[in-house]
């Protein structure tokens, strides 16, 4: 077993952890957790979603070329309550419900100093291997966490939901690249998590047509609950697209959330000349119709993470703008970490799952 360093600092205290010390080997341990110092409080997590990058760092040791070189606690999707306070911090008291945001941007660089936050060269986030000393995650029962990742909510907020404001906010920022999506026909491939996110944003904001597609029909039936208008199985309905091909194409916008190289020639012979294509999913290298791209003047556009629509993304489900339950499709607590990816990695049967701390 690998040696694991804890800090510790005066009056420590125990957690569990979920700890990835490579591929298929995730524990949960026990480590300390220091008194929170100045701008910093002491949380006890609600709720942790269980991502996709979560899932292959565990099944694949990491996430294309970015590799689990050292023992890294996951999570980056959680909810909880402040336990204590460090000096000078005044804006939150013990029991205040949170929402944790995982990013910490540096702020100076020259993209954070361009509002290109997501781009920080000097960019922090919980649970990423990018690094080298790893982010550690956010799977444990307690963790310091400076104030400014934190989003103070109501007393009735609900936890678990907006323990989805992270994959909310990838969204978010995803629908701020596509332009205004009311009125406008849009395509969604891949229901999964982000896929039935996008789903949701692009019907809170008025879009006309919401067509999603997938390979499993529970997924589509989460889809259809976070407002798709039509849903379509590629694989026992593929001829349902073709008449969405017919006069060059038939959507505005396109959200690809798959990374599957055919659901993005979906998206371009679907979409309208000019139509926008979002491209949210993320994989290797991928085959794309360039000639197709090219011929209808589509705007193939990238999208990563989010910076202020954390925020945004917070409000609107503690608001009740956007109701992301019917994507939680599975709560296990961290004891049953193992069944927890488990159903989680069977995306037949699952959309978001969570992991429940304390």
């Amino acid at each position: 077993m690998a040696t694991v360093h804890v800090e510790t600092i005066g009056h420590n205290m125990e957690t569990r952890v979920c700890r990835l010390y490579g591929k298929n080997d995730l524990r949960v341990e026990v480590a300390t957790v220091p008194e929170p110092k100045s701008g910093e409080v002491l949380v006890k997590l609600a709720f942790g979603g269980i991502c996709g990058s979560d899932i292959h760092y565990l099944a694949d040791g990491g996430i294309g070329t970015i590799r689990v070189n050292e023992p890294i606690i996951l999570g980056h999707e959680a909810s909880g309550q402040i336990v204590s306070v460090g000096p000078d911090v005044q804006d939150l008291v013990p029991d205040d419900k949170i929402a944790i945001n995982p990013s910490r941007p540096c702020g100076s660089c020259k993209f954070c100093m361009d509002g290109l936050h997501m781009h920080c060269l000097e960019m922090r986030f919980n649970g990423s291997a990018i690094r080298m000393p790893h982010e550690q995650g956010l799977f444990r029962d307690l963790i310091v966490l400076k104030t400014t990742q934190c989003i103070k909510v109501s007393p009735e907020a609900n936890l678990a939901a907006l323990a989805c404001s992270e994959p909310l906010a990838v969204c978010l920022h995803a629908a701020k690249m596509a332009g205004p999506l009311a009125g406008k026909r849009v395509l969604v491939t891949g229901a999964g998590p982000i896929g039935s996110l996008c789903t949701a944003v692009a019907t809170a904001q008025g879009a006309k047509e919401i067509v999603v597609t997938d390979i499993f029909d529970e997924t589509l039936k989460v889809a259809k609950a976070m407002g798709a208008t039509q849903v379509i199985n590629v694989t026992t309905h593929p001829d349902e697209l073709d008449k969405f091909t017919e006069n060059k194409g038939h959507f505005d916008i396109a959200f690809e959330c798959s990374a599957v190289a055919s659901a993005i020639a979906t998206a371009v012979h679907t979409l309208l000349p000019r139509g926008c294509l979002i491209q949210v999913g993320v994989a290797g290298d991928t085959p794309v119709p360039i000639n197709a791209i090219v011929a209808k003047e589509i705007r193939f556009q990238g999208t990563h993470r989010f910076h202020e629509e954390f925020s945004e993304a917070v409000s609107a489900i503690a608001v009740g703008d956007i109701d992301v339950s019917p994507i939680i499709t599975g709560v296990f607590r961290l004891d049953d970490f193992q069944k927890a990816f488990e159903t989680a990695i069977d995306r037949r049967r699952s959309v978001k799952v969570h992991l429940k701390f304390n």
